[in-house]
């Protein structure tokens, strides 16, 4: 155990790390759809070199009996109260690459999509929350700390505050992480009350009460005795009107519990030194290999096999919150007037979609839209490509940045959220700094700093410079791992 662990234990008058317990809806590789499956996948691993006992807690989904059944342990089953409904509970015991992840069996709520959408959504997470906390005493495992993201388990911590006094529900600690707070499970209080039998006293402004709706991301600000988000500067931006969706006074009155932990990445995974999805391995001081993954990435995507040609590339949802009505905007300008690729692998609006197929149509040879997700070919979009553009309107944190440094893509990013935190941009009367940055979400200011990114290409000194600090980044999850660990400590 760190010394400053035992430190900061001593002061509690204890001597072991809490038992931690992570309830989130998705969990990678079992069932991910994001960056929070991410998260929830990694962070134990970490936590356990630290000597934590962490284990989760998520839904049974279709996605994980398909493929998991075979592995899973049956523990034990019994009849929640949701509401006038008796719900089954089956819990399931998976251990994956050493951590124990519990499965909350339903095939009504779960054995479908893992978010239904709208009211249904808000019925299979009700029910989730509750199964959670009648399991917690059934359970071989006695968790001091329950590790609570986003709305789909937010209300755990209200529930166990305001209806299971006297059980040792109630004597839990729960932190909240916000992952996202642009989604927030807004619902009518007559369907919250029907399905979880809220007291009606705390359906209003102090509680969990936002624009006449049942808030339930609000309820877990209320009740949580830690929040956090997933980036310093987003753990600030929340605070304010233009990022907090409605949640500023209830964060602001608790700032004090509200801190920002950066994510990190899963350094066995994204390694371009070991990395089997790519034609060819390297690292930032044998670039050999980069240079044999972007001409296949080239030849695969019907682009010019051209080592000459700076690529630039992005792997994202396309839609708004990721910039993409920027990039649509001077895209044509962009590739119109200078001598570069572009390479895009992802799906999102329609209207952005058709967009990026019409841009391939215009620039063949030069613009690739590959619309859909390919996880193998994302490692080769990585590796491939020379900058990597983020212009995200917000970002909680970002992973993707983390990734292309990781394999010496030069980021090109806005200044907000965790791109502000992991992107220092690059100095040129210093040489310092691992990419490009932009502060307002302005499409011609996006621009420009393309240009000026363009502007140092065939400066081979510079470029070996950015490429080496970038690859040099430490974004593991080891450094997430011990500011978690010191939270959960000051929580006990």
């Amino acid at each position: 155990m760190k010394k400053e662990f035992r430190e900061m234990l001593k002061e509690k008058g204890r001597s072991e790390l809490p038992a931690v317990l992570l309830c989130a809806a998705e969990c990678a590789p079992l069932a991910k759809t994001g960056g929070l499956a991410d998260v929830v996948g990694t962070l134990p691993k970490s936590l356990a070199r630290l000597g934590i006992d962490a284990r989760v807690i998520i839904p049974y989904h279709r996605v994980i009996k398909n493929k998991y059944a075979g592995q899973t342990e049956h523990m034990f089953h019994f009849y929640s109260n949701l509401g006038w409904r008796k719900a089954y509970v089956g819990i399931e015991k998976l251990v994956l690459d050493g951590v124990v992840i519990y499965l909350v069996d339903n095939e009504q709520y779960f054995g479908d999509k893992i978010y239904r959408g709208g009211y249904p959504e808000g019925e299979q997470y009700a029910y989730f929350c509750r199964a959670v906390l009648d399991t917690l005493p059934l359970l071989d495992f006695r968790p001091e700390v329950v590790h609570c993201n986003d709305w789909h388990t937010a209300m755990i911590p209200m529930l166990a505050k305001t209806q299971y006094q006297g059980g040792m529900q109630e004597n839990l600690r729960f932190l909240l992480t916000i992952h996202n707070i642009a989604f927030q499970g807004k619902f009518g209080f007559d369907y919250v009350q029907d399905l979880l039998g809220v007291d009606s006293k705390y359906y209003t402004w102090e509680f969990m009460e936002l624009n006449g709706c049942a808030d339930f991301l609000k309820a877990g600000c209320v009740f949580s005795d830690r929040i956090n988000t997933v980036s310093p500067s987003y753990a600030n931006e929340i605070k304010t009107p233009y990022y907090a969706e409605g949640l500023e006074g209830i964060l602001n009155a608790r700032s004090e519990q509200l801190s920002g932990i950066i994510n990190g990445i899963d350094k066995d995974v994204f390694n371009p030194r070991t990395d089997g999805l790519l034609p060819a391995r390297y690292d930032r001081g044998h670039l050999n290999g980069k240079a044999a993954c972007k001409a296949e990435l080239q030849q695969r995507m019907g682009l010019e096999v051209r080592p000459d040609v700076p690529l630039f590339a992005m792997v994202t949802r396309m839609t708004e919150q990721k910039g993409f009505d920027l990039v649509a905007h001077v895209i044509d300008d962009l590739m119109t007037n200078n001598d570069m690729q572009f390479m895009l692998l992802g799906t999102g609006d329609e209207r952005f979609e058709n967009f990026m197929r019409g841009a391939e149509s215009r620039y063949k040879g030069r613009l690739c839209a590959y619309i859909g997700y390919n996880e193998e070919l994302s490692h080769l979009v990585y590796a491939g490509s020379d900058f990597y553009l983020m212009p995200s309107r917000f970002e909680p944190c970002g992973l993707s940045q983390m990734i292309a440094m990781r394999y010496g893509s030069i980021p090109i990013v806005r200044e907000t959220g965790g791109l502000r935190d992991t992107v220092a941009p690059y100095n040129e009367y210093t040489d310092e700094g691992v990419g490009f940055s932009f502060a307002n979400y302005d499409a011609w200011e996006m621009r420009n700093t393309v240009l000026y990114a363009l502007s140092f290409w065939n400066n081979k000194e510079v470029m070996h410079g950015l490429i080496s600090r970038a690859m040099q980044a430490d974004f593991g999850f080891e450094l997430s791992a011990q500011e978690y660990a010191r939270l959960y400590i000051w929580m006990l």
